[in-house]
């Protein structure tokens, strides 16, 4: 997984940085504010979500990326990147637009954005191998639930 590893790595955690900058102040006070609905987990809950969602993206999109350079499919291994490219920048974008400058509507538009995105990525990741699809699943099924969330934390604050 050599330099695969590496770029994807960096590539998520990048991702990580940039969203948590957003998001550490909001969580501590404009957070704690918004009516919530009754399902959402508590706040510790998302730092170990998300820590083991980024691991799960970086190591599967590596083993994705090798296994199409490995089948002499470069363009694959390269619209894989791009889309795990247009799918970081979403992600760090939704808290953002959430956390940041408290735009609840357009963040909920955001996290389906971003659910649609994550299977997309498990369905290319699948292509690969139908063992890194599956390694990537719980990344779209996390993001449907955060698009759900969102969702009713803006219905429940307009």
């Amino acid at each position: 997984m050599g330099k695969s590893i590496v770029a994807t790595s960096l590539a998520t955690a990048a991702a990580a940085v940039v969203g948590s900058i957003a998001s550490r102040q909001g969580v501590e006070t404009w957070y704690p504010t918004l009516r919530k609905p009754p399902y959402v987990p508590p706040n510790a809950v998302f730092p170990v979500a998300w820590t083991t969602l980024y691991v799960d993206i970086a190591v599967t999109s590596a083993a994705t990326v090798e296994k199409f350079r490995n089948e002499g499919d470069e363009a694959k291994a390269r619209s894989y990147f791009g889309a795990l490219g247009v799918n970081l920048v979403l992600n760090a974008g939704w808290s953002w637009l959430f956390f940041k400058q408290h735009k609840l509507g357009p963040s909920a538009v955001l996290a389906g954005a971003l659910a649609v995105s994550s299977a997309d990525l498990a369905r290319r990741a699948a292509g690969a191998d139908p063992k890194f699809g599956a390694a990537l699943a719980p990344y779209p099924l996390w993001c449907s639930f955060a698009t759900l969330m969102s969702t009713d934390i803006w219905r429940l604050n307009r």
